[in-house]
């Protein structure tokens, strides 16, 4: 293999690249924008949840359940009519409207269970299941308080003290943001990989490599150069400038070990993404596929949900794919503040993993360019 031929052909990468806005503005909306707001759009906790009440009771007791509604958890409720409950839970105005029934007061002091309805909007799913356990606390604190004509305070036989270790505020953007960056390397690295070659195919310029001096290797090796080039660099930009800097994550861990385990995913990935395009005759096709193959490796890497809650047979399987190892060295680096020394499993899985790929996909890159040789 010729180290000169490799180089020149990955800057002839890189200038395809540069001449691709739409594939240009992806890449940059990926790891910004994109990292941002789904690290900050939906909150985990329940935060300014809009909330209404219907009271045909106008007691005592009813204002005193509506004031107990206050931010962060909710933004100031609102007092609105029965006859406008469907039509403002239609238009998502509100996440919960709660009806407190007439004689309402007077029941509850009569000894008597008097029913509240409470209507949630569920398709804000995230707050629509915290907020009813809330509003379920909060009208129960609030009538008790009233009946006792003071608040009690509960006493536990045992007192627990929690200490969160790593995410000490319990903020769900500071996980929500790794993940996402996560993501977005996996994601790019197969589209451009597999974008470069299918491009090669479809303007018909792979006819011209074949009948340069260049190898087969030497033309798969400059696109995956190239490829983990421009996803390396622009993931090393968004972990100082979007995860540090825009939200004020704090990273544990080296950096710099951080970015090794990216260069061997990326390395990795870019031969998958290669091999999915000497199966795909065109972008449409290859987009499918990526759809078939991307969701499986994001979902069930651990990185949405944890390995451990999955069936025995799934974590064994996910353990043959390289984002398995790149989600537990990411979250050992960045969240906890590994080393080298705990993380090279992974490490060594994502090289071992990786070459077999590399080699699959360049038997298959030989085949597919032969035919068309």
């Amino acid at each position: 293999m010729n180290i000169k031929n490799v180089t020149q052909l990955s800057i002839k990468e890189l200038w395809s690249l540069w001449r691709d806005p739409a594939m240009l503005i992806l890449i940059v909306y990926v790891f910004t924008v994109n990292i941002y707001t789904a690290a900050t759009a939906v909150p985990e906790s329940l935060h300014n949840a809009p909330i209404a009440f219907v009271d045909h009771d106008k007691s005592q007791l009813s204002n005193r359940i509506i004031d107990a509604f206050v931010p962060p958890y909710f933004l100031p409720p609102q007092l609105i009519e029965y006859s406008e409950v469907n039509e403002y839970l239609d238009t998502g105005k509100f996440t919960f409207v709660v009806t407190i029934p007439p004689n309402f007061e007077k029941l509850t002091l009569q000894g008597q269970q008097p029913d509240v309805q409470v209507n949630v909007d569920a398709t804000r799913i995230s707050q629509a299941f915290t907020g009813n356990g809330y509003i379920t606390e909060i009208i129960t604190e609030e009538v008790s308080a009233y009946l006792q004509g003071y608040k009690t305070d509960t006493t536990y036989p045992v007192q627990l003290v929690m200490r969160a270790r790593f995410n000490p505020a319990l903020e769900s953007f500071w996980f929500g943001s790794v993940m996402e960056l996560i993501n977005a390397v996996t994601m790019i690295a197969i589209i451009l990989s597999g974008a470069a070659l299918i491009r090669e195919k479809e303007r018909g310029t792979i006819e011209h490599l074949l009948a340069m001096p260049v190898s087969d290797s030497e033309i798969m090796l400059s696109k995956i150069a190239a490829t983990g080039l421009v996803v390396w660099a622009v993931t090393l930009m968004s972990v100082y400038g979007v995860i540090q800097g825009a939200l004020g994550v704090p990273i544990n861990g080296n950096v710099w070990l951080f970015m090794v385990a990216v260069a061997l995913q990326l390395f990795a990935i870019s031969s998958m993404g290669i091999f999915m395009a000497t199966i795909a005759r065109s972008m449409p096709q290859f987009g499918l596929l990526l759809i078939l193959v991307l969701l499986p490796l994001q979902l069930l890497s651990g990185g949405t949900t944890a390995r451990e809650s999955m069936p025995a047979f799934i974590q064994n399987i996910m353990l043959l794919t390289p984002n398995t190892h790149f989600v537990m060295a990411s979250q050992g680096v960045l969240y906890r503040g590994a080393g080298i020394s705990v993380i090279y499993p992974q490490l060594l899985a994502l090289l071992a993993i990786g070459c077999v790929f590399y080699f699959v996909a360049l038997k298959r890159f030989k085949s597919t360019i032969g035919s068309m040789a």
